[in-house]
């Protein structure tokens, strides 16, 4: 079956999709218990942002790579869990006036304008040290040095040298990437580092060779820019019900994308060929590796 023939049938992910966002979610409800106190508050805003809403991509990432390992799915999850808090957090500041200046995400009204600006950029802080609370918890690898690798792979790739980075670049007016080179590079910053970690952390969880990990870092390089180009193109032909969120904003702000470069025919010919390339990469894994396979054509197939 062909890329396009599979992209139409989403068998393969609905149904582990919603699993893993049934998980999270009540992971969520689990960490985020409300106090009876004043900091409640701030408990609602993280709740409010956390639960409900999302594909859950980045934590179904995790799973998948960790089930070529039989790596436990309780521990699996907390790593999903963990990357899912970096990547709500990074919406909830991203939507903030200093930056995008967003009032709808996930089909509700952002963080800031259902509370206001500081509780938002407080419940993104506490999501951020939230991520490396759940990780560094001996629940989530029994090995010290398993705990570790991940605390700092995932540091790197959320900070200046990964996400953060990214999202300066792209916040800079001077920065005006003209060509496919550099929009790559600032998406696979922006976007790329975080699904890169929630590919390679089930290698870390199952404490893979070399070679194994290669793949996987392979497959995650090519899936982060096709979803990326999917990002672009949903943003200029994409439903905002659907989506749950404010679209046509790059070309209101002028920004280059893959989209405004190659125009959307060719730039959705680039991104099946780039999800051709990293399902190629999990050629090792054989069948173990439909899942992932199947995300990879989901990704450039999605409504949302």
């Amino acid at each position: 079956m062909s890329t396009a023939e599979v992209a139409r049938d989403f068998t393969h992910i609905d149904q582990p999709l919603a699993r893993i966002a049934a998980d999270i979610d009540a992971m969520f409800e689990e960490v985020l218990v409300q106090p009876s106190d004043p900091s409640a508050r701030l408990l609602n805003a993280m709740r409010h942002a956390a639960i409900g809403g999302g594909k859950r991509l980045r934590p179904l990432l995790a799973c998948a790579s960790a089930d070529l390992f039989d790596v436990p799915r309780s521990l699996s999850l907390r790593a999903g869990l963990a990357v899912e808090c970096i990547h709500v957090h990074s919406l909830i500041h991203d939507d903030l006036p200093c930056m995008d200046d967003d009032d709808l995400r996930r089909g509700k009204p952002t963080v800031h304008v259902a509370f206001d600006e500081a509780t938002a950029v407080l419940a993104g802080d506490s999501l951020l040290a939230l991520a490396f609370e759940i990780l560094s918890d001996p629940a989530t690898h029994p090995l010290a040095e398993v705990r570790v690798e991940l605390v700092r792979d995932l540091a790197h790739a959320a900070g200046a040298f990964g996400m953060a980075g990214g999202q300066m670049l792209d916040l800079l007016p001077a920065y005006q990437p003209a060509d496919m080179e550099a929009v790559a590079r600032l998406q696979r910053l922006k976007t790329g580092a975080l699904i890169g970690w929630s590919v390679e952390c089930g290698a870390v969880l199952g404490r893979a060779g070399a070679e194994e990990r290669l793949s996987l870092r392979g497959y995650a390089q090519n899936l982060g820019l096709a979803f990326q180009i999917a990002d672009d193109l949903l943003d200029v032909t994409g439903d905002p019900s659907a989506v749950g969120k404010r679209l046509r904003k790059d070309g209101d702000q002028g920004k280059e994308t893959f989209v405004t470069l190659l125009g959307a025919d060719r730039a959705r010919r680039q991104a099946e060929m780039l999800v051709d390339q990293a399902i190629e990469h999990l050629h090792p894994f054989a069948a173990s590796a439909e899942l992932l396979i199947a995300i990879a054509r989901f990704s450039i197939s999605r409504d949302r």
